[in-house]
């Protein structure tokens, strides 16, 4: 017998009583809790160019956001403004990480390491719903992925204007 599942009528969003199973809904919650943290990022942050990069960045999430129950309206072109991005901040920044440092340093920099590690949570939860039988376009996985680089090397970046050195992890594990 199929349990009866309560629908509230103050309801905050018409899917979060779908499947467990169905992480479609868990996806669209997911990029506006990150999109929402890339707004908090970028309200400390004073550089205009970043701000306006930021936006956009934001912007793309929400446009993710609806891709696995819809249809995918990211496109090559914007993936590809986001890889230029990407390519510019590690070109200002890659004299600062030869090897892994710890994810410290100004707030604005510690926020970008945690919208890091969002994505690739993100990207982890894409593989979990392929795995489940469903297609994913393979856009949805390049964006996901490249904004977790994106998002490491802005760290570095917001470091470097605030003047915070970076410090070396010393892994024990991997040498």
């Amino acid at each position: 017998m199929k349990k009866e599942i309560y629908r509230s009528k103050f309801e905050a969003y018409p899917f979060l009583s779908d499947a467990s199973d169905d992480l479609r809904c868990d996806f669209e919650i997911f990029t506006d809790e990150i999109s929402s943290q890339i707004g908090l990022l970028r309200s400390k942050i004073l550089d205009e160019s970043l701000r306006s990069e930021l936006l956009k960045i934001c912007e793309l999430v929400y446009h993710m956001n609806p891709s696995l129950r819809t249809f995918v309206s990211v496109t090559e072109e914007e993936l590809k403004w986001l890889e230029d991005c990407t390519n510019r901040l590690f070109e200002e920044v890659k004299e600062r990480c030869e090897k892994f440092v710890l994810n410290q340093g100004c707030e604005s920099a510690c926020q970008a390491h945690i919208l890091r590690t969002k994505f690739k949570a993100l990207v982890r939860m894409l593989y979990r719903y392929n795995y489940g039988e469903h297609e994913v376009p393979n856009i949805l996985f390049d964006f996901a992925n490249l904004l977790s680089g994106y998002f490491f090397n802005l760290a570095l970046k917001l470091n470097q204007i605030n003047n915070v050195d970076e410090i070396e992890f010393l892994s024990r594990n991997y040498k």
